[in-house]
C-alpha cells in the first residue's frame, strides 16, 4: 500500500515556518526497537522519514539514513528544527523498509509511525512510544525512540581520523573499517552521535573530515567522556567489532595539524584472553578543530552586506516574447515567468542591501547595432554602470531592454558566474571581509557550457560567493539540479572539488507562491554564509 501522509503528499522543498521568531534550534536523535521484519530472508532495512505539519497538510523535512538489516535501528543522521515555545509544532515519524534505490516513499515497506508535538519531545528531553500502522493498530512491539538536544552552544568540532594497522576481519580480503562516536545518555546508556563513511578494503583507513555541533558530542563539556567504536563493515549488517577507546574533547583537542594524537584500539575479548596482546590497532586523530558556526543574523547584525546580482536568460528557446507562450511575453498586464521570479527573490534579498543598487545582466542575445551575442551585458545597455535601482528598477530594465534585442544562444553560465566571482575575489583581498555575493540565475533549460560552468562554479566556492539558479517553464532541468550539490560535492571536469556547496536550485514551477519560494532561497543563504570561510 503507497504511503500518502494524512492531508497531503511529500514536498520537494524545505518548509516555511510560520513564525520568523525562533527561540532555539533542536536536534532529534532517533532510534527503533523491534520493528516489523517485511523481508523474507533478512531482515528489514529501516530508514526514518520526518514530516512536519504546515496549513493541515503533512510535508516531508528530511529523512536518516538506511541502516542495513536491523530491527534495533540507532540512526547517526540528525533531525535539526527550529523550535518555537508559543507554537504547537506537529511531527510526524514514519519508518519504511527499503526495497530499492527509489526516493518515492510508495516504493517501500511501510513499517510503522508515530506523531506527537515538538513540545511534547523537547519537555521530555526522551521519549520512547509504539509505532503504530495507518489503520491506528499496533505495528507489532515496534517502538520508537525520540531524544531532543538544545543547540544552545553555537560551537562546532571537526575531527580529521585515520587508522593504522586495525584488525583484519575479512577471510579472503582485509577489513572495511568505520568508527561510531557515542555520548554518556541522561539514562546512563551510551548514545550514538556520528558514525562516519565505511572504507573499503584497507587496514591503513583514512576518513573524511567531520563536522558536529560540540553540544551533540559532548553536550559542551569538554571533560565528559566520548566512546569510539571501531568495526568491519558487513553487508548484512553484521558488523564485526575491531576495537574501542575512551577519550574527552579536552583530550582530542590536543590533536593540531601536523601534531597527531594516537589512540590504541582495544577489543576487551581479546585482551582478557592473550596475555601477549596489544590492541586491535591504532586511531589516529589527525587534527581537532573547535570554532562558532555564527549565524546567518549574526553575520548580517556584524555589518555583513550582501551583493546582489541578477543573470537572466535571453536565448531563443524562452520564445518569441510577442507570442503569449513565451516565458518572456511582453505581457501588456505587466507580469511573466521570468518577472515573477526576479519579485519573488528579489524583494527579500534586497532587505539586506544597504544601498539597494543591483547590477542585472543578461545572456544569449544579440544585441544591437552590430548583432552579436554576449553573454555578459548589461540589461540597462549601460556597461560602466549596470546597477538598477531595487527590484523595480530591475524590473523596470528588464521590461525596457525586450523589445531591442534578439533571443538567440547558446545558454552559457560560466562568463556570469565568472563577473560575479571577479568582484568578489576583490572584496576578499581586503583586510576585513563585509560582502557576500549573491548571484539569480533565471533560466529556461540545459547548460550549454557544463564544464566550464562547472569549473567556475567550483572557483567561486572558495569565496565568500553563492548562486540561486531559479528554473522556469517545463524544460529538463537535470543540469541545474546536479550543480546544486546537495547530496555530493561538486567537482569540476579536472577532478578538482569544491570546497562548499554554493548553488541553490529553485525549480519556479513548484513554487509559484512567493512565500514558499523566498523559504528555501532565504535558508541556503543562511547555510552558504555559515559555511564560508571568510567570516565577515
Amino acid at each position: 500500500m503507497a504511503y500518502i501522509p494524512d492531508g497531503g503528499a511529500p514536498a520537494t522543498g524545505a518548509i516555511p515556518l510560520a513564525s520568523q521568531c525562533c527561540v532555539c534550534k533542536v536536534e532529534l536523535s532517533v532510534s527503533g526497537q523491534n520493528l516489523l521484519d517485511r523481508d523474507v530472508t533478512s531482515k528489514s532495512d529501516p530508514f526514518c522519514v520526518l514530516f512536519t505539519e504546515d496549513n493541515g497538510r503533512w510535508m516531508e523535512y528530511d529523512r536518516t539514513e538506511t541502516a542495513i538489516n536491523n530491527l534495533n535501528p540507532a540512526f547517526s543522521k540528525k533531525f535539526v528544527l527550529d523550535y518555537h515555545f508559543e507554537e504547537v509544532q506537529k511531527l510526524k515519524f514514519a519508518l519504511f523498509d527499503q526495497d530499492k534505490s527509489s526516493a518515492q516513499l510508495d516504493e517501500h515497506d511501510f513499517l510503522g509511525q508515530f506523531s506527537c508535538s515538538l513540545g511534547t519531545i523537547v519537555s521530555s528531553k526522551k521519549i520512547t512510544r509504539p509505532l503504530l500502522l495507518m489503520n491506528d493498530k499496533p505495528a507489532g512491539k515496534g517502538l520508537i525512540t525520540i531524544a531532543a538536544q538544545e543547540l544552545s552552544d553555537n560551537r562546532v568540532i571537526t575531527l580529521s581520523l585515520a587508522g593504522r594497522k586495525l584488525d583484519k576481519k575479512d577471510l579472503f580480503g582485509k577489513s572495511d573499517p568505520f568508527l561510531e562516536f557515542y555520548k554518556p545518555g541522561d539514562d546512563g546508556k551510551w548514545m550514538l552521535v556520528h558514525r562516519t563513511e565505511v572504507i573499503k578494503y584497507t587496514l591503513d583507513p583514512v576518513w573524511k573530515p567531520f563536522t558536529v555541533p560540540l553540544v551533540s558530542l559532548c553536550d559542551g563539556d569538554l571533560e565528559k567522556p566520548v566512546q569510539v567504536m571501531c568495526y568491519d563493515y558487513d553487508s548484512n549488517g553484521g558488523h564485526d567489532f575491531i576495537g574501542e577507546f575512551q577519550t574527552s574533547v579536552l583530550q582530542m583537542s590536543e590533536a593540531r595539524d601536523g601534531v597527531p594524537l594516537e589512540m590504541e584500539c582495544i577489543n576487551p575479548k581479546k585482551q582478557r584472553k592473550k596475555k601477549s596482546y596489544k590492541n586491535s590497532g591504532i586511531i589516529i586523530l589527525r587534527s581537532c578543530k573547535i570554532h562558532r558556526n555564527y549565524s546567518f543574523l549574526d553575520y548580517i547584525l556584524g555589518g555583513c552586506q550582501l551583493m546582489f546580482t541578477v543573470g537572466i536568460d535571453f536565448t531563443a528557446s524562452n520564445g518569441n516574447p510577442m507570442d503569449p507562450s513565451s516565458l518572456h511575453y511582453i505581457n501588456p498586464m505587466g507580469t511573466n515567468e521570468y518577472l515573477s521570479a526576479i519579485w519573488a527573490v528579489g524583494q527579500i534579498i534586497q532587505d539586506y542591501d544597504s544601498d539597494k543598487m543591483f547590477p542585472a545582466l543578461g545572456f544569449g542575445a544579440q544585441l544591437p547595432p552590430d548583432w552579436k551575442v554576449s553573454h555578459e551585458f548589461a540589461i540597462n545597455f549601460n556597461p560602466t554602470n549596470p546597477f538598477c535601482s531595487g527590484v523595480d528598477g530591475i524590473a523596470q530594465a528588464y521590461s525596457a531592454c525586450l523589445p531591442h534585442i534578439r533571443f538567440y544562444g547558446p545558454t552559457n553560465f560560466s562568463p556570469i558566474v565568472n563577473h560575479v566571482a571577479r568582484f568578489a575575489a576583490q572584496a576578499t583581498q581586503q583586510q576585513t571581509a563585509t560582502q557576500y555575493f549573491i548571484l539569480l540565475i533565471i533560466t529556461d533549460g540545459v547548460i550549454s557550457d557544463m564544464e566550464e560552468t562547472r569549473h567556475a562554479v567550483v572557483q567561486a566556492s572558495k569565496l565568500p560567493m553563492s548562486i540561486i539558479i531559479v528554473g522556469v517553464g517545463n524544460a529538463d532541468f537535470a543540469a541545474m539540479e546536479f550543480l546544486d550539490g546537495d547530496n555530493r560535492r561538486l567537482r569540476s571536469h579536472t577532478g578538482e572539488e569544491a570546497a562548499r556547496d554554493i548553488v541553490q536550485f529553485v525549480p519556479f514551477r513548484e513554487f509559484r507562491n512567493v512565500r514558499e519560494q523566498c523559504q528555501p532561497t532565504t535558508e541556503s543563504l543562511k547555510r552558504d554564509c555559515a559555511t564560508c570561510d571568510y567570516k565577515c
